[in-house]
């Protein structure tokens, strides 16, 4: 994904995406679609709003430049498909993120993960645990 950055003072989607851009893939992933055309996002967004078709085309277009949309023409318009799902999506941004955090070295962003997950509650803590048990075993130690 090209051109995808971190947002930490938004939440979701809009952490890694801009408004518009979360929404379009919003509706993309909740309406389950395989393919699409820009006048089927529209459509669904002026549900709740007014938006220009070009203002619309214009943030699918962006959407397919950072990797999120895949596209073909299909006569005079493109028809677009999502490159992966939500949770694909949500699991490259959090490696992408954890990625960035290397250059603290690994113990400082392990340590800041913990206690990111410390905060959550105890369940979350005994999550992580397990899957570093998990982990240990698959890497036989």
């Amino acid at each position: 994904m090209k051109g995808i950055r971190f947002r930490p003072e938004q939440e979701g989607l809009r952490a890694a995406l801009f408004d518009l851009e979360a929404d379009i893939m919003e509706v993309v992933w909740s309406k389950g679609w395989k393919e699409f055309a820009v006048a089927d996002v529209q459509r669904e967004l002026e549900r709740k709003r007014d938006i220009a078709y070009t203002t619309v085309m214009t943030t699918v277009g962006r959407l397919h430049e950072k990797g999120l949309l895949s596209r073909e023409r299909d006569g005079k318009r493109y028809v677009y498909r999502p490159c992966m799902s939500r949770d694909e999506f949500t699991e490259a941004m959090a490696r992408d993120l954890l990625g960035s955090l290397s250059g603290l070295g690994h113990e400082q962003a392990i340590a800041l993960l913990v206690d990111q997950v410390a905060d959550s509650d105890a369940e979350e803590l005994g999550k992580f645990e397990a899957l570093i048990r998990k982990k240990k075993k698959e890497l036989g130690g």
